[in-house]
């Protein structure tokens, strides 16, 4: 199913330009705001570009008033303009760069410009200096809504369940179920509405956990307790099972409304989890935060299932926990804010309990990782042992020793390679000194390492110890055993590629998705790929992809493809046999002309 995003408009000239130019709101970053997606030490760049068009209902053409236009850009971060009486917009003094326009009003689905299809990426807006765009018009849909009710095993109503509506998408390196859109929490009457969503397949999902039983945090561990501890509800998908293999597919059409997606949780024992933390010391760990992260094995799911801090004694406790495979993760704490891997942040309160002093700041955090599986029954005196993880320490390089200005703007981050397991708590990144170098701490598994925030005109290369590339395959980190000698090499030689689609008939293609993948299968499955990419042609019908590795690849343009499909080895496999086949050398330039296809 496919649905029009540009809509025709005329160009707006004299009178009506002026109107534009006095009624459109232009919202900037406040005092003090960084702009988004902009880096440290960067400021939003000016010029004499504008960029102007209109947003209409793609079901009646009459115009959306203050509906939400922005504007994203390496170069300006985002700009917000309101769309006036006649739905018109306009963005002035914009500089030469390559944009992305997204358009969101209440009641109709979120598009950006270029945009055709449900869960497609849209098309970007290449401005040159001086140019006047005038039609970077974009019609919205009417949002389609799934409604329904949630009941308990009586059938009584349940307030408060939040419920969400999921995709299945192939994603970290597996097909599993994702959040899409807005979630929805249920009244007093158990009914819910979740509006605004792109016409398609969904699944449902309703949660029942309130936010006692969640922050065990003021409280701590122990102390008196109420009946009925045991008894809950499992995360529960329409109509009614707790695993998402189980679930049923519910679908929507443009601006339908499907009013019974009703739920009915499903009871489950639950447990409780008790144990007792230990610091590097050998003594128990005071005022230790405590998260169990679920498995994101079958669905992404966030938020914590339950969390805790630790008493003077290091003992604490996890109410309420429903079935299934989690992560129990630990943080110590000794201070309102403590930094943990050099840049994320968590809060802790009076760590050691009511009525303790509050513990002194620690030299270096602890932490802790442990697999739990909960099957219903209780697990007492599990002992978390904390350790201070490994560091690492390495340098920033750069081809032909040439060394540009912001160095201390570049931000090293060691995201983990695991593709499997559920997010990470306390794992930010370090800032590089001015002599380039760089070091983290608190590392543990295998870890790979990126440069980000890089001067203009560099580009992320390749990361080796002693030697030893180690870009795609990461580095293992085990306690106590720090790494030295790691070179991220920049380059200021990025691969460039470029190109343009015919149809059938000759025609030059105007919509489509070219996606870009290594001609070698190893390296499909490869996290945080930067073996592949897709691109939308920009509003003259060109599509451009840069800083691409070195190496062969594949190039295949195809009518429509949903975001994040085609990194599926399955879909890959298929396109391959259909792709051209082509060669990038490093810092080269290549000019594609190809075909548009189809994909069974």
């Amino acid at each position: 199913m496919s649905f029009a995003c540009l809509a025709a408009s005329k160009p707006l000239r004299g009178e009506g330009a002026q109107e534009v130019r006095q009624q459109i709101q232009i919202t900037a970053p406040g005092p003090g705001e960084m702009p988004m997606f902009m880096g440290p030490n960067r400021q939003p760049k000016t010029g004499t570009g504008i960029l102007r068009g209109r947003v209409i209902a793609s079901d009646t053409g009459s115009p959306i008033r203050r509906a939400q236009v922005r504007v994203i850009s390496p170069d300006i971060g985002a700009k917000t303009a309101l769309t006036d009486a006649q739905g018109r917009f306009e963005f002035k003094d914009l500089p030469a760069s390559r944009f992305n326009m997204s358009v969101t009003k209440s009641g109709f689905v979120s598009m950006q410009y270029g945009q055709n299809r449900p869960f497609e990426p849209g098309r970007p807006i290449e401005l040159a200096e001086a140019q006047l765009m005038e039609k970077a018009d974009v019609s919205l849909p009417r949002g389609s809504v799934l409604a329904g009710r949630v009941v308990d095993e009586f059938g009584e109503p349940v307030a408060d369940a939040n419920v969400s509506a999921m995709r299945m998408q192939f994603t970290n390196g597996r097909r599993r179920l994702v959040p899409s859109g807005r979630n929805a929490t249920t009244n007093d009457l158990g009914q819910f509405r979740l509006y605004g969503l792109p016409p398609g397949d969904y699944y449902v999902s309703a949660t029942l956990r309130s936010f006692d039983m969640m922050m065990d945090v003021v409280g701590g561990p122990g102390g008196p307790t109420g009946s009925n501890q045991s008894a809950g509800y499992a995360p529960t998908y329409y109509p009614g099972s707790p695993s998402p293999a189980e679930a049923q597919r519910v679908s929507v059409a443009v601006g339908q409304e499907l009013a019974s997606v009703d739920i009915a949780l499903q009871p489950v024992r639950l447990a409780k989890i008790t144990g007792t933390a230990i610091g590097t010391d050998g003594k128990p760990m005071a005022g230790a935060m405590i998260m169990l992260m679920p498995s994101m094995r079958e669905a992404m799911l966030f938020g914590p299932g339950g969390t805790s801090r630790t008493n003077k004694d290091g003992q604490f406790t996890i109410s309420g926990v429903t079935p299934g495979e989690y992560t129990l993760q630990l943080r110590s704490a000794g201070a309102m804010m403590t930094e943990v891997g050099g840049g994320a942040m968590f809060f802790a309160m009076n760590v050691n309990g009511p009525g303790e002093p509050p513990a002194g700041p620690q030299a270096e955090p602890e932490f802790a990782s442990v697999p739990v599986s909960v099957s219903g029954e209780d697990i007492n005196n599990l002992v978390v042992v904390s350790t201070h993880g490994a560091k690492a320490a390495g340098r920033i390089s750069f081809e032909g020793d040439v060394k540009p200005e912001g160095l201390t703007a570049i931000r090293v981050t060691a995201p983990s390679a695991d593709q499997e397991g559920g997010p990470m708590i306390g794992i930010g990144g370090a800032q590089v000194k001015e002599n380039g170098s760089f070091e983290l701490s608190g590392l543990t598994g295998t870890r790979l390492f990126r440069a980000g925030a890089l001067p203009k005109g560099w580009f992320f290369n390749s990361v080796r110890v002693e030697g030893r590339d180690v870009t795609d395959t990461g580095i293992e980190f085990k306690p106590g055993e720090d790494v030295s000698g790691i070179e991220i090499a920049l380059t200021n030689k990025s691969t460039s590629l470029s190109g343009s689609v015919t149809d059938d008939k000759g025609h030059a293609a105007k919509d489509y998705t070219v996606v870009v993948f290594a001609d070698d299968q190893q390296k499909w499955l490869l996290p945080l790929n930067r073996w592949m990419t897709s691109a939308r042609p920009d509003q003259d019908g060109r599509f451009k992809v840069s800083s691409l590795p070195p190496g062969g690849y594949y190039a295949i343009a195809v009518d429509y493809v949903a975001a994040g499909e085609w990194s599926d080895p399955d879909w890959l496999e298929r396109a391959r046999t259909k792709a051209a086949h082509f060669t990038l050398d490093e810092g080269g330039t290549k000019s594609l002309e190809l075909k548009l296809g189809a994909m069974q």
